[in-house]
């Protein structure tokens, strides 16, 4: 168990920036991001982006996801700006994979960019519940029970936004994925955030139970359980990382709801529990839950850092290198 105390960041200059004083407390769990937060393996913006666009102007039609349109989709990816996609992106950093197809699957549908096959006709109100809902994903909702679609939408966004996901995954893999993480295996550091692997070891060594959460799926041969241990970290009961909790192919997982369903499973207080991320749905979570909240940010990501402050981050962090991170989490005496 550990001991957390914020005074030490007074009266010296410190990269550590205090936006709400979580004061001291013992810290017993901590719950971690992992792309972005600790590893650098996936530049998923530029790809999220392509795929997104693709999905809203391409016509879904039942090709939309062949490994042709996946091939041509990887080399566009990153080669021009997408206003609306790329700034989606910023907005949407830390809600389930599932959700942001979700988001290109419905603009498509607000675009009349269907196939007619689709069977989806929507009446005046339906049309206005759609962009609602889009409005709503956009400011970080992932939930929408309260709104009754005609069965041919939803069917829709069932069937394609799986789909989109893969898809999604195929050119994320090409375009830096694969390449990223067979360099990582070589030069580990290289790909995790400065100071990350440090932390990580000082959480544990302080008796901090560490978890990695993730909107991407976790499979045991592949994808970002595959990606954590080449950047170097060490996972299983006891270890560094207890385990990594993700999402499913075919099932919106809000990273909230896993953060909820693992404080429950650990019985674990929330006050004593540290949520590092460098998302909005995990910050949130933390700071709804009244846990100690800490973003990894660079100071180039202004928007993000201004989502994460309105949300009640307590902290925000370039990286994990500054000592006085050290000093205010420690163990026990």
């Amino acid at each position: 168990m550990a001991w957390m105390d914020d005074s030490v960041l007074l009266g010296e200059a410190s990269g550590i920036e205090v936006v709400r004083s979580a004061g001291r407390r013992e810290i017993n769990l901590a719950i971690h991001d992992i792309d972005g937060t600790h590893s650098l393996i996936r530049d998923w913006p530029p790809v999220m982006s392509i795929s997104i666009h693709w999905a809203m102007t391409g016509g879904l039609r039942d090709d939309f996801d062949s490994g042709e349109n996946a091939g041509r989709l990887t080399a566009l990816s990153g080669k021009k700006p997408l206003p609306e996609t790329d700034r989606f992106c910023v907005e949407s950093a830390g809600l389930s994979a599932i959700t942001q197809m979700e988001y290109g699957i419905r603009r498509a549908v607000e675009l009349g960019n269907v196939p007619p096959e689709s069977g989806i006709r929507l009446s005046d109100a339906e049309k206005r519940n759609n962009s609602a809902i889009i409005k709503r994903i956009w400011n970080g909702e992932e939930r929408f029970d309260d709104v009754k679609e005609p069965e041919t939408l939803t069917a829709f966004i069932r069937e394609r936004t799986p789909r989109l996901f893969r898809l999604y995954e195929k050119i994320l893999n090409g375009a830096c994925r694969d390449r990223n993480t067979a360099d990582a295996r070589k030069n580990p550091a290289k790909w995790r955030v400065p100071g990350a692997m440090e932390f990580m070891k000082h959480l544990h060594a302080c008796g901090v139970r560490n978890y990695f959460v993730t909107g991407a799926v976790i499979y045991e041969t592949g994808g970002m359980y595959e990606e954590v241990r080449a950047v170097g970290f060490d996972i299983g009961k006891g270890r560094m990382v207890e385990a990594i909790r993700g999402s499913s192919w075919d099932r919106k997982m809000p990273k909230e709801e896993v953060i909820r369903e693992l404080l429950e499973e650990l019985k674990a207080d929330p006050v004593k529990v540290l949520v590092v991320g460098d998302g909005r749905t995990e910050i949130k979570a933390g700071a709804d839950l009244g846990c100690v909240t800490l973003s990894r940010l660079p100071k180039a990501a202004t928007r993000q850092r201004e989502i994460q402050i309105a949300l009640g981050t307590n902290y925000i962090v370039q990286d994990f290198t500054d000592q006085k991170l050290y000093r205010m989490i420690k163990e026990l005496p």
